[in-house]
């Protein structure tokens, strides 16, 4: 399978870190020190991610970026999609391919197909989740949350 394109990774950090604090406006240093990412490059992933819908921008002082629509509302698939950084498992056609070779092929659109479905239902609020799952986990206390 081919491995998250780094600006897919990228940009699901700055969603993340935008999703902690979901009524503040972020500027760009501060969620590229939060998650240790290049300024630069995260300015043009977030401007990406506002032409997609995703994320809000405000100029200002008291400007930055912050989620335009809640967690729950924001497929993985569009965080792929408006980086242009879609997650393919298909290799090109082979004129001439043997019988194996196609149905091999034909797997691969078949686990294609059931990504695509699983990146289209899965939402930046379950990722939110399981940071703070893991966060908690990670915590002195060594506690767990659920539900």
């Amino acid at each position: 399978m081919a491995p998250l394109r780094r600006s897919a990774v990228q940009a699901l950090q700055a969603l993340l870190e935008l999703a902690q604090q979901p009524e503040q406006w972020l500027s760009v240093t501060a969620v590229a020190a939060a998650q240790g990412l290049p300024a630069p490059m995260l300015e043009q992933l977030l401007l990406d991610l506002r032409r997609a819908g995703l994320v809000e921008a405000r100029r200002g002082r008291q400007g930055g970026y912050r989620l335009a629509r809640p967690p729950q509302a924001i497929r993985v698939a569009e965080v792929f999609s408006a980086v242009g950084a879609p997650l393919a498992l298909l290799e090109p056609e082979q004129p001439g391919a043997r019988a194996e070779q196609q149905v091999l092929r034909s797997l691969s659109r078949r686990l294609q197909q059931a990504l695509d479905r699983e990146l289209q239902g899965l939402s930046l609020q379950e990722l939110l989740y399981d940071l703070r799952s893991w966060q908690e986990s990670l915590s002195n206390d060594g506690g767990v949350m659920l539900g």
